[in-house]
């Protein structure tokens, strides 16, 4: 079986592997989501864009199950999990990363990374850690997955390396592998890329290509870079205080007018055209 998420039997009928259809959510009197719509076609790449404050994690966590909406709902294979925790929605097939580094400091690269096996492990997370109660051949198996992963994201010489040790870029690039042990369907990447120079943004955005297209992994991509968010998503949606003002081709989206004013304002035409 391929590292990765097959396409699977459970496809609908339209190819939508994920819809989120009306969702809302506020925080006090501060509407960060207000009644968003998007679909998310299997096997492909949606982008995500917008403003800082325009709602775009705030929509992930809804997604991930780290908030639960206001109102709208959200449905996975056709399945609603508007109201599911996060772990039953990993579970499920949906991994992500997030904006602020999340990896355990004092544990190494391999480590971290196989705790993102931790859904998959019939012994639970606990056992996942140090390696306690599982069964030889299950913790063989795991083991194997994860250092093709490890391969996979040239890491090879850091694997015994603790994670608070290791520059920013690599770091991410463990919680991209720690993301992807789970095999996720679906992956939730919130700014990978931020941070990093152009080298290192190089690097991910051909990792995250390469688990799109040799995996079949779809990808919901959070990201500030305009050049990477053009040349690899299929699709684009854009938010703006916490509304979505236009979906579409990364064509179609760069040349919206409404975008073009509500994103990116007029002294930031060049970087958008860049």
């Amino acid at each position: 079986m391929a590292l990765g998420a097959t396409k699977g039997s459970a496809e609908t009928p339209d190819g939508v592997l994920l819809a989120a259809a009306a969702v809302s959510k506020r925080f006090g009197g501060v509407r960060a989501v207000e009644e968003v719509s998007i679909t998310v076609r299997r096997g492909g790449i949606t982008s995500i864009i917008g403003p800082n404050g325009a709602g775009k994690t705030s929509l992930l966590n809804m997604i991930s199950g780290f908030y639960r909406p206001d109102g709208g709902t959200i449905t996975f294979e056709g399945a609603d999990i508007t109201d599911k925790r996060p772990a039953q929605i990993a579970a499920l097939g949906i991994a992500r990363t997030f904006q602020n580094i999340a990896l355990f400091g004092g544990m190494t690269v391999l480590d971290n990374i196989m705790l993102g096996r931790h859904v998959r492990m019939k012994s639970g997370v606990l056992s996942s850690f140090i390696y306690w109660g599982l069964a030889q051949k299950e913790e063989v198996a795991h083991r194997a997955r994860v250092e093709e992963l490890i391969d996979f994201l040239e890491l090879q010489d850091l694997r015994k390396e603790l994670t608070s040790a290791l520059p920013y870029g690599l770091r991410k690039r463990v919680e991209l592998g720690r993301a992807l042990a789970l095999e996720p369907k679906l992956l939730l990447l919130d700014e990978p890329m931020g941070g990093m120079n152009q080298e290192e943004k190089e690097d991910i955005a051909r990792y995250v290509l390469d688990v799109n297209e040799q995996w079949g992994t779809t990808i919901i991509l959070i990201e500030h870079d305009m050049a990477v968010v053009m040349d690899i998503s299929e699709r684009v949606a854009v938010l703006d205080r916490g509304r979505k003002i236009a979906e579409g081709t990364p064509a179609e989206v760069q040349c919206d007018p409404h975008v073009i004013h509500a994103y990116l304002g007029g002294h930031h035409e060049e970087e958008w055209a860049a």
